[in-house]
């Protein structure tokens, strides 16, 4: 029975009211050729919700058909909750990041909150125990007191929800930059294990079985979050949005030890997270998976609200729910599970033979859609492509032409050093409960974080990596080294690169130049996935990050996981002792595009950023984990922000210990000592192990030079026999360790309500 006050199907057409939920002409036309009849509210909204990008792909599903889905060790790829890969033992590592850029914009707190608690679900829907989260965060800089709200209250969202969790976050990357002004980025990686038997996926097989809803009660939350985050942000967002979810951490908890029991009962048949369009998409979603349909009886939905009107059940995007197809005649034994766990359980529908998604409402039929036309079958568009002009602008221009070498090098590298991308995040990871659970090998502030794996060897290195500024000034090469930095730091930690989930967050796709950046980003990925095996096993596309008309730079965020094979091979960032010598494998070139040295001394960002030799990034990447895998090496650390001065200066930081450098080169100082050139690690060896590594360098053709040794209390670089730079680690650590602490500390947080935060984006 339709609501009362609810637009009849003839209101929706004539008054075009679809518009406002984000159906366009030509789809609404669509839907009434399905149906065979003009769709009433209830349809309508379901249509839009699942026919949006966030939960269709629609502007995006052609170019991610570009990407390497399969490899031998792959046992899941896209299109489940999560992707799985195998590691060996009849164990598997379950990963995958997803965003929650809009509703972080909006309620900083409760919207990263819900991204941590989503991906969590994501995982353990699959039948594994998480054991560590990561995130990828970018605000605008730091001075601004709207910046400093965001940052602060969702790194405590963060912190708030994993910690009650009881899930180590273990890693992650911050940015700041102007770009992300208006539009934060909150990217959540959650990564678990599973035996291979515990699988599970989202499907609804078994016609006649009973579809169970678990978890916490529906209420009117995030009804339209799913189009809600597939448009721009702008002044009018805060009378748009919908209310933003409220996380309970401690109810998914329960709803993890529940479902993970459920699992191994060996009752369950099929279960899904209730993400974005919550009941909508996941029961079409499981439906369409298996070829078979779903009937629903909204009556029999756990609801705190009284009233609800099944438009808004089936829109409602409250936390911490899961749907489960479970065997015939195990519905009382799934009962007692979630009665055990004090978790809401209840048979609300079943599996059919029609493949239509029925929903059922105070005894009448308010919906009967067909599944696949929701799940699969949705509206893909190839958007209108064009070169962005900024490209070909900077096409010819050097950077380094733009100005001068500056004398003063100690204040260069000490301002870098303080950036607050670059400087230490233990302001932020302090925060988090890091070490719960004991299996955390490596903290978060090395290359790569390091999860062991108890009963076994083996370990886990985990990180997330993206440039956003080198995939702006070169969509393809920034989008293939955010792949490869990726991979370079999971190597340097001791780890064989396994594969990755990629969250890919870009502005409108109705802007050729945005959709243009996105297609090269995604090629960039494609071939460095390809080169270093590394396939992409799932992910999220987040589009329509922009702010008044002004996108943010794009940001494919790399998420990836290796295999440590023992934890021997465990390998850190920091300079271990005295009298180890120093080398640097891979060459330095002029390539400051794109650079924090760059940003530094010009407030610009332009040029190329650095290009990347694909087979050289991975002659390198061998190298450097055969001759930690023989025992040759005490540090490994990957050269990236900042060039090589700054990669020399965080491992003396680490590790308490001052180095000797010399660098003989042929460029100009500045240029050598801050350049950002790929493929490049900084290495320490023992004396006795230095012919051993120089041979096999020579035998795989990989560049190497000795650069000097760790020594004292102080760093010193000399570049072509002339000291350029020296300074006492302490002093160094003084400005990278408090730069953050300093900034948010000072001018007390301004706290801003939602409608100061609104009001700014305008």
């Amino acid at each position: 029975m339709e609501q009362h006050n609810e637009p009849t199907p003839e209101q929706i057409y004539e008054q075009k009211l679809y518009r406002e939920m984000g159906l366009t002409d030509e789809e609404f036309d669509k839907v009434i050729e399905i149906l065979g009849q003009k769709p009433n509210y209830t349809e309508t909204g379901i249509f839009s919700v699942m026919w949006s990008e966030h939960c269709s792909y629609k502007n995006s599903k052609v170019v991610l058909r570009r990407f390497p889905t399969s490899s031998p060790h792959v046992l899941q790829g896209p299109g489940e909750g999560a992707g799985i890969v195998d590691i060996g033992d009849q164990q598997a590592v379950v990963f995958k990041i997803e965003s929650h850029n809009h509703p972080s914009a909006i309620e900083p707190y409760q919207g990263a909150a819900t991204g941590v608690g989503g991906i969590i679900r994501d995982v353990f829907s699959m039948g594994a125990r998480p054991i560590a989260l990561l995130n990828s965060l970018r605000f605008g800089e730091l001075d601004n007191p709207k910046t400093k709200y965001l940052f602060e209250n969702v790194v405590a969202g963060i912190a708030g929800y994993g910690n009650c969790m009881g899930i180590p976050t273990v890693g992650g990357e911050i940015y700041f930059d102007s770009s992300y002004e208006g539009n934060p980025l909150v990217n959540a990686m959650c990564v678990g294990l599973i035996d291979h038997d515990q699988i599970q996926k989202g499907v609804a097989k078994g016609i006649g079985n009973p579809v169970i809803y678990v978890g916490a009660a529906t209420g009117r939350d995030g009804i339209h979050g799913a189009t809600f985050a597939s448009e721009e942000l702008s002044e009018n967002s805060e009378a748009k949005r919908p209310a933003v979810q409220v996380g309970d951490p401690f109810m998914e908890k329960l709803l993890l030890e529940a479902t993970i029991e459920l699992i191994a009962s060996g009752h369950v048949v099929g279960i899904q997270d209730m993400g974005a369009a919550g009941l909508t998409s996941s029961s079409s979603e499981m439906a369409s998976k298996a070829g078979n349909g779903i009937e629903l009886n909204l009556d029999l939905v756990p609801q705190r609200e009284k009233g609800m009107s099944a438009y808004e059940m089936m829109l409602s995007e409250s936390q911490e729910r899961m749907l489960v197809v479970a065997k015939k005649g195990k519905e009382e034994d799934v009962e007692k599970i979630f009665n055990k766990w004090g978790l809401h359980s209840a048979v609300i529908g079943r599996v059919t033979d029609d493949n239509q998604l029925r929903i059922l409402h105070q005894g009448e039929v308010v919906a009967e859609i067909p599944a696949d036309k929701l799940a699969e079958d949705a509206p893909v568009y190839c958007k209108p492509s064009k070169v962005a002009p900024y490209y070909e602008k900077y096409a010819s221009l050097d950077p380094a032409a733009q100005f001068e070498k500056p004398k003063d090098f100690n204040s260069i590298l000490k301002q870098l050093l303080a950036s607050p991308t670059i400087a230490s995040k233990e302001w932020v990871y302090q925060q988090y409960d890091y070490m719960v659970r004991t299996n955390t090998a490596v903290i978060p502030g090395s290359d790569a974080a390091v999860v062991a794996i108890r009963g076994t060897r083996k370990a886990l290195a985990m990180t997330t990596d993206c440039n956003g500024r080198y995939v702006y000034l070169d969509p393809f090469t920034g989008g293939a080294i955010a792949v490869a930095e990726a991979a370079r730091n999971v190597v340097c930690s001791g780890a064989e690169p396994l594969a990755i989930t990629d969250n890919l967050n870009f502005g409108s796709p109705e802007k050729p130049e945005i959709f243009w950046q996105f297609e090269k980003a995604a090629d960039g990925i494609s071939e460095a996935c390809r080169q270093l095996n590394t396939p992409v096993i799932g992910g999220n596309v987040s589009l329509y990050n922009e702010s008044n008309g002004e996108a943010i730079f794009p940001t494919p965020t790399i998420g990836m996981v290796g295999l440590i094979k023992d934890v021997e091979h465990i390998t850190t960032q920091e300079f271990k002792k005295d009298g180890d010598l120093i080398f640097l494998v891979g060459e330095t070139k002029a390539e400051i595009g794109g650079s924090e040295y760059q940003k530094l001394v010009t407030g610009k960002i332009e040029g190329r950023p650095p290009q990347l030799n694909l087979a050289l990034e991975r002659n390198i990447q061998a190298f450097t984990l055969k001759t930690i895998q023989e025992g040759l090496v005490q540090s490994a650390h990957d050269a990236a922000e900042g060039g090589l001065a700054v990669a020399i200066a965080e491992s003396c930081i680490s590790g308490n210990s001052g180095a000797e450098i010399q660098i003989t080169d042929e460029l100009r100082t500045d240029i050598s000592l801050f350049s950002e050139t790929q493929s490049r690690i900084v290495l320490s060896v023992l004396k006795e192990h230095v012919e051993k590594v120089q041979e096999i360098a020579k035998l795989m053709q990989v560049p190497i030079m000795e650069i000097g040794k760790v020594r004292g209390k102080e760093l010193s670089i000399s570049h072509n026999g002339q000291i350029v730079i020296s300074q006492p680690i302490a002093e160094l650590s003084e400005s990278w360790k408090n730069a953050i602490p300093d900034i948010m500390h000072s001018n007390r947080l301004k706290k801003l309500n939602t409608q100061d935060i609104s009001a700014s984006l305008s």
